[in-house]
């Protein structure tokens, strides 16, 4: 036989809050109410508020659980739900994301190459990309990490007009590493 079909059931998805009781899911004795138009009705007993919204066809939802007795209103729960979700999606649409992307050099770059590695750089900036600059030192070119910083130093310069650099450049390891942020 299976189970009853409801339109307006408990157990249905409840989007991304899952702590929002509505209907049957409210198990307290009595509920402050409020109605569709944001009228307070007043304390009234589960039943009656439920008895109500069914009455209007709407849900009965529990805004304030912590309240003595709970807040529960009478509203169109899909809609409110569809509202709340166009809102997240809307901060979401005004955020800028930041994202990293990497640049590996060697102390000993060719300068065609160090050309290409800039090209590659100044592309990322652009984008509004922040740029971490790494220099890889094999073996013994750690014994002269001024060439590194020298090179780093020259890319900063070279690509001045498009970022500052954000962090100056340390030595972490056999890397030395450098940031640069777009400029406003």
């Amino acid at each position: 036989m299976g189970k009853p079909f409801y339109p307006r059931d408990r157990f249905r998805d409840r989007g991304p809050d899952n702590r929002i009781r509505i209907n049957d899911a409210i198990t307290v004795p009595s509920v402050r109410l409020i109605d569709e138009k944001g009228q307070q009705l007043g304390v009234k007993t589960i039943l009656e508020a439920q008895e109500y919204a069914a009455s209007a066809n709407l849900d009965l939802v529990e805004v304030a659980a912590q309240g003595d007795p709970p807040v529960c209103r009478v509203m169109n729960f899909s809609k409110y739900r569809y509202e709340l979700e166009l809102k997240a999606k809307q901060a979401r649409k005004h955020q800028s994301q930041i994202i990293i992307k990497e640049i590996k050099f060697r102390p000993k770059i060719d300068g065609h190459d160090y050309e290409t590695k800039k090209g590659h750089v100044v592309r990322f900036l652009e984008h509004k990309d922040k740029v971490k600059v790494t220099i890889m030192f094999r073996g013994r070119e750690l014994v002269h990490p001024e060439r590194g910083e020298a090179l780093l130093m020259r890319l900063a310069e070279d690509v001045k007009e498009l970022a500052i650099i954000e962090s100056k450049p340390n030595l972490d390891g056999r890397n030395m590493i450098m940031m640069l942020a777009p400029l406003k």
